[in-house]
């Protein structure tokens, strides 16, 4: 058997600027609006669709596992962007990235306070 996760709704306050945010961060594009939502596939072809609410937004968490050439230019576009990033999903490391299992990773939020991280490698995999 194969499952594959082929989408994710996200919830915004505004999902054309929050899936821009994303899609400017990870060097991405928004694609075109399909029914209530604003579309970002990422390149693995799993979709995050951004849909607007007008209750409050639930923060989740989203993590993207990218080379570490991706990571330098992400966190390098995270750190233009003035964002505050953190070593942790608690937020109690500011500044700083972490080195997991040997690679590297940080986390930092959205406009809507989903709390986004990147990574160069997956937990467990490394010594």
């Amino acid at each position: 058997m194969t499952v594959n996760l082929n989408h994710t709704i996200v919830s915004a306050r505004d999902k054309q600027a929050s899936a821009k945010f994303l899609a400017d961060i990870l060097g991405l594009q928004v694609s075109p609006q399909f029914g209530p939502f604003a579309p970002v596939e990422i390149p693995n072809g799993v979709t995050l669709d951004y849909m607007e609410t007008a209750d409050a937004v639930t923060s989740q968490h989203y993590a993207f596992l990218v080379s570490e050439e991706d990571f330098d230019a992400i966190f390098a576009r995270i750190k233009d962007a003035g964002l505050t990033f953190w070593a942790d999903p608690a937020h109690n490391r500011p500044g700083e990235i972490n080195t997991n299992d040997g690679g590297r990773g940080t986390y930092f939020e959205d406009p809507n306070g989903h709390n986004l991280e990147i990574l160069t490698r997956p937990y467990g995999s490394g010594s």
